[in-house]
């Protein structure tokens, strides 16, 4: 009977075989089973951390980032950005004393120097100056020209100013441009300057292509933020408000510090973890006396285990690190968690099962007949997860698909260790116990009968295995109780599907900071006190200036220009701000270069009668004072007159030759008071000159201005309205036109979140469904487990609307692990039903009996003493996106597998009786265990 039986059972000879030879040869499996991985952590040499935002968060097909390429490309790279946003709370900051503070500060930031490479940094060898002398400093002290000393009196001029700006030459910036107030000055309603609650100063700062060429700006933003934090802060808190500031590096820097500073709270996390592995591995008799606990403890064995289990993780980093994969953050701080839920798992299934079989029966049967039964559902449960993760690659997020890859390895291995390493120890360990010796110096040997009292002692049934057996398994054959558990979950999932269209994508930028970070307060003032939102540019892409083209009447908003044209559409636009989130008209190149170049403006495009270019009177001398084109005594050009005439012109545009010929003056052309419309610094950047001259300008810019952002969703949908505007006016128009924005390549993810998250969750699922379906031969089994690990994910996502949490790559990536967590609650319990024999309840009951106390010791208990660590992180997004979330799938995670799972036994989701195994592989398993 008994070699009838496994000759019909492929699987199991051969899981039977293998735990018969690991039992016989322990110690070269242990040796060998460990080679490959200590050869692949070897990899760790080469180990990098990718931190840059671009490359973990923007998927190399992002458009964003195509378009961040063409801008930085064909214009420039945009400007880096350091602030200060000094605030009053109790009303206007536009007061003598305070513009005097301004001074005093500006005066230690123009005095502050940093060391890169033993060279001294100033700000004015690193800021945007675009004439090439002053620096393009956004502050009211531009309609002082940043010199204290040309007024008596600072609020009249400046209250004047406000309203005059871009009218009045005394109110020109000292970089010669008209400085908007509502750039520099923060906290009031409608234009009503004068009543401004807050000043915003800004430091432009160059930005070059490479990080490498960002180093002299990287340390004088460091001396900055010193100087804010030691010198600024006292003067400003001195006079009774409050400061704010942050540089173009502060956000990388302080998620830096973030990652270290919950370094230590991390790291007892996993220790706690650890500890309570090994005690919970560990044999601890009834007798307590001190020979049966020296005998029968398994510490060192869980403490064993846990180190094979960060082998596994260490060897997967290895492993990718060796061909060049940089790791993530959320590698180290996710993959650990998942890696201990799996292998804390399967080494609790396999002790336990290995402490079930027969005492009468040598140890080399016992190994064998455990791993017979246990290791089916142990590599149903690892190809699940490994094959779940791995089709993760296909997702373009960079931070998903290598968590995907990383993890999909760390299980492989992982359960290669489990299936080798670890069951070599456990024979071992009991073989340890058998002779009597002491677990931490095996050396020494007890008595033969003690050692015999001890071994009784291992089939001694756990407090869990009691209370499943006696209280547990019986509560839920209760039909009542099987019909209440049923309606209840059955509600709260079509409650979390509700739920789950409420949730918003985003990631708060003050969550993952700490929360001692200097710019939690600079967020909160931007979100109280900015009146205007982040530049945003319409990109033309190869504007055709010749005139049978006819697109620059199709681009300009002065006479004669289309109606509808990029610019009135523009300004259109900007009069439904909270819809399209365009807040003003936008500058324009093309629109002063028109009026420039008209005979109307006759100071501003003028010639010499050799044709070369003649500035403005008021502007420094053309020419030498003795030469001939100048008057004597004003050094004032004469024999200059207007570049054309209205007859020049067909219907005041200019031919293609007239529009190539005059373009570079007007762009090297200085603003001044007899011609405001000079371009030089002003639109420098703003296009690409190279090849024009074949009347094509390969790019060009029209800025303007969101409105204030002060929510995720805002940067979500003003970019959303802003892709939607330009492809509507590429349409329209028949021209290639693009916005751009600098956020725009951080927030773009957020545009198909929904369907990054469904895509990543939908290839999981089915590749759940495929394995379990292959390896159980039953589409009916395969149907349950990944219909449970469906409800376990979408109550998850349920839960994560309740407390706020956004969908982001973090949350998206615990989705993903959530798949993993719930093949292990579900694999094991429906294996166990699966082979066992009876009714269905008396089936749900020997399930529960002996894998539901592994389950739940195994990864229920092992990551709630974890998890509730992660509460005390001084970071919230730990807080957030660890601590709930993992507290949250480990307890749905645990309903659902050892509550209604069991429970919808009544339902009769597998054959009872003979008929109840899914495979003959599966009843064979248990009529040969059985035999």
């Amino acid at each position: 009977m008994f070699y009838f039986l496994i000759d019909k059972c492929i699987i199991c000879i051969i899981y039977r075989n293998w735990g018969f030879f690991v039992a016989k040869h322990p110690w070269p499996i242990l040796l060998v089973s460990v080679v490959l991985p200590a050869i692949l952590c070897s990899g760790l040499t080469r180990f990098k951390v990718e931190t840059r935002p671009e490359k973990l968060w923007v998927s190399p097909r992002s458009h964003a980032l195509k378009e961040k390429e063409y801008f930085d490309t064909n214009l420039a790279p945009f400007y880096r950005i350091e602030q200060l946003i000094i605030a009053n709370g109790t009303g206007n900051i536009v007061t003598e004393d305070n513009i005097k503070l301004l001074f005093q500060i500006q005066k230690k930031v123009d005095n502050l120097r940093a060391n890169y490479s033993g060279h001294s940094v100033a700000l004015t060898d690193i800021c945007l100056n675009p004439l090439g002398t002053a620096c393009a400093t956004q502050s009211i002290l531009q309609y002082f020209q940043m010199d204290s000393q040309s007024y008596t009196t600072y609020v009249d001029h400046a209250n004047y100013c406000f309203e005059h700006y871009s009218s009045d030459e005394s109110c020109l910036s000292a970089f010669q441009s008209p400085l908007d107030p509502s750039t520099a000055l923060g906290g009031f309603s409608g234009n009503n300057y004068s009543q401004a609650s807050a000043f915003v100063i800004t430091y432009p700062v160059n930005n070059k292509k490479s990080s490498q060429g960002n180093g002299m700006a990287v340390a004088w933003e460091e001396a900055f933020i010193t100087l804010a934090k030691e010198e600024i802060l006292p003067l400003v808190q001195a006079q009774g408000l409050s400061l704010s500031f942050s540089s173009e590096s502060s956000i990388q820097k302080e998620l830096t510090r973030e990652s270290t500073a919950d370094a230590r709270t991390i790291l007892i996390s996993y220790v706690v973890m650890f500890a309570y592995i090994t005690l919970m591995l560990a044999n601890f008799p009834r007798d307590r006396s001190v020979s049966s606990i020296l005998v029968s403890t398994k510490i060192l064995l869980g403490l064993s285990g846990v180190l094979l289990v960060m082998l596994s993780v260490v060897a997967s980093i290895g492993f990718f690190s060796f061909f060049g994969v940089k790791s993530t953050l959320i590698i180290m701080e996710v993959i650990p968690f998942l890696a201990l839920a799996v292998g804390v798992d399967n080494m609790c299934i396999l002790v336990q099962t290995v402490k079930r079989q027969p005492m009468n029966s040598p140890l080399e049967s016992r190994v064998g007949l455990a791993v017979a039964e246990a290791g089916p559902s142990i590599t149903l449960a690892g190809l699940s997860e490994v094959l779940a993760f791995a089709v993760g690659i296909i997702i373009p997020m960079p931070a998903v698909r290598i968590f995907s890859l990383f993890a999909a390895m760390a299980i492989f291995i992982d359960f290669l260790l489990q299936m080798t390493a670890f069951l070599a120890l456990v024979v071992l360990d009991f073989r340890r116990a058998e002779d009597g010796r002491i677990e931490f110096v095996p050396c020494l040997q007890l008595d033969r009968e003690k050692s015999s009292g001890n071994q009784n002692q291992e089939n001694n049934i756990g407090l869990i295995q009691q209370y499943m057996k006696k209280y547990h398994g019986p509560f839920l054959a209760n039909k009542i109780v099987k019909a209440v558990v049923l309606a209840l979950f059955a509600g709260f999932f079509f409650t979390s599907i509700a739920l789950s269209a409420r949730l918003q994508p985003g990631l708060e930028q003050r969550i993952v900071l700490p929360r001692n970070s200097y710019l939690q307060g600079y967020f909160s003032d931007l979100e109280e006190y900015l009146r205007v939102g982040p530049p945003v540019y319409f990109v033309v892409k190869n504007f055709n200036y010749s005139m049978e083209a006819n697109q620059t009447n199709k681009i300009c908003s002065i006479n004669q220009c289309n109606s509808d044209s990029l610019l009135n559409q523009i300004t259109q636009a900007s009069f439904d701000a909270k819809s399209t989130f365009i807040a003003k008209p936008a500058a324009s190149w093309l629109d002063d270069f028109l009026v420039w170049l008209s005979p109307d403006a006759f100071s501003c495009c003028r010639e010499f009668v050799n044709q070369s270019y003649c500035p403005p009177d008021d502007q420094a001398p053309c020419c030498e004072m003795n030469d001939g084109t100048c008057t004597t005594s004003t050094g004032v050009c004469s024999n200059c007159t207007t570049c054309f005439l209205h007859s020049d012109l067909k219907d005041g545009r200019p031919s293609k030759s007239q529009f190539r010929e005059k373009l570079p003056w007007f762009l090297n052309a200085l603003p001044s008071s007899d011609c405001a419309k000079g371009g030089k610094g002003a639109y420098t950047t703003n296009l690409n000159l190279s090849g024009f001259e074949s009347g094509v300008i390969r790019a060009s810019a029209f800025r303007t201005y969101h409105t204030p952002l002060n929510k995720q969703s805002d940067y979500v949908d003003s970019m959303r309205a802003a892709r939607d505007f330009s492809k509507k006016l590429s349409k329209s128009l028949q021209m290639e036109i693009f916005p751009y924005s600098v956020f725009y390549i951080f927030f773009e993810q957020y545009l198909d979140i929904w369907k990054t998250a469904f895509t990543n969750l939908l290839i999981a699922l089915v590749a759940v469904f495929v394995v379990c379906a292959a390896f159980t031969t039953s589409i009916w089994t395969a149907s349950i487990i990944s219909g449970v690990a469906l409800m376990i994910v979408i109550d998850l996502m349920g839960v994560m609307t309740i407390l706020g949490i956004q969908l982001n790559a973090l949350s998206v990536v615990n989705l993903v692990m959530s798949i993993g967590i719930a093949i292990e609650f579900c694999v094991h319990i429906t294996h166990a039903f699966t082979v066992s024999i009876g009714d269905n309840n008396q089936r749900m009951k020997m399930a529960l009996s002996t894998m539901g106390a592994s389950v739940f010791s195994g990864i229920t208990l092992t990551k709630l003493v974890g998890v509730v660590v992660l509460h005390f992180a001084k970071s919230k997004v730990f807080v957030v996106y660890y601590f709930k979330m993992y507290l949250a799938l480990v307890i749905i995670g645990f309903l659902h597998g050892l509550v209604f799972l069991p429970g919808i036994t009544e339902h009769n989701w597998a054959p009872s009786k003979e008929a109840t195994h899914s495979s003959p592989a599966a009843r064979s398993a248990w009529k040969w265990k059985s035999t």
